[in-house]
């Protein structure tokens, strides 16, 4: 049996004197999924320790069967994807040349790796993730000259140009509009999905629960403990999401569509 692309055991996280991650267990295999919980349930935390971006008070984690920890960082960058709730850009670059930055730990990850002209798939690579993200049509403007949910494509573009077998995406509909924010979720099970691909994980954290109830997984966050993981049209999962929002929510899938969240107006 083939490890998990990404597991996490025993995952404990202070920040100051306050447990963020209290002994998580998780593992995530091919698919889409969505982590999700109200505001403070750790999700953010969850994903940067994930990353390797938090220093652990406990547990560890596993890509790929191996010791994240004991992996260059130049492995790691060619595994594993990251996207920050808040993404820094570089204003004077344009957007084809920071999609190309996804690329460089496949080159070395050094300085000197500019230096060399981009191979095929490299190109094909950069061409593709903008396609993708919808950018290819302004690739030559300057990072500032574009509105919050045009950067936010070029990032989550920078992402996906690394070909990571896992993605990591804090928020990555922040700043998008609906059908942006639809665009996306078709791409994300997409790129988890492809059978000509290779195997791959995406894990976004989404405040959004109606994109988030599109994938093919949720994991249901409380007080920095998982309080639900399965598929997104699991009926227990539905009523553990209502509960951890204090049921001011309401979850409804009927057969054949895609789960419905209203707001429980009488709460």
């Amino acid at each position: 049996m083939n490890p998990p692309l990404l597991s996490a055991e025993g995952l404990t996280v202070r920040l100051g004197d306050r447990m963020v991650l209290g002994g998580v267990d998780i593992r995530f295999d091919t698919g889409w999924t969505a982590v999700v919980g109200p505001n403070g349930a750790g999700k953010s935390t969850l994903l940067r320790a994930l990353a390797g971006l938090l220093p652990l008070q406990g547990g560890r984690v596993m890509l790929q069967g191996q010791a994240l920890s004991a992996l260059p960082r130049a492995a790691q960058a060619q595994r594993l994807g990251w996207l920050a709730q808040q993404g820094e850009v570089t204003g004077d670059l344009t957007v084809q040349e920071t999609v190309a930055l996804g690329r460089l730990a496949h080159q070395g990850g050094k300085p000197s790796a500019w230096l060399k002209a981009p191979d095929a798939v490299d190109t094909a690579a950069v061409a593709q993730a903008m396609a993708d993200t919808e950018c290819s049509a302004f690739a030559q403007r300057r990072l500032l000259s574009l509105s919050g949910g045009e950067r936010q494509r070029v990032l989550l573009a920078r992402v996906l140009a690394t070909g990571c077998p896992v993605l990591l995406l804090d928020e990555p509909t922040t700043h998008l509009d609906a059908p942006h924010q639809v665009a996306l979720a078709r791409l994300f099970r997409q790129l988890a999905t492809d059978s000509a691909a290779p195997a791959r994980a995406v894990v976004t954290v989404l405040h959004d629960l109606p994109i988030a109830l599109l994938a093919d997984h949720i994991v249901v966050m409380q007080q920095g403990q998982i309080a639900a993981v399965g598929g997104s049209r699991d009926p227990a999962v539905h009523r553990v999401l209502e509960a951890v929002f204090d049921h001011a929510i309401q979850v409804d899938c009927l057969p054949g569509q895609a789960p419905r969240v209203s707001l429980n107006l009488g709460v």
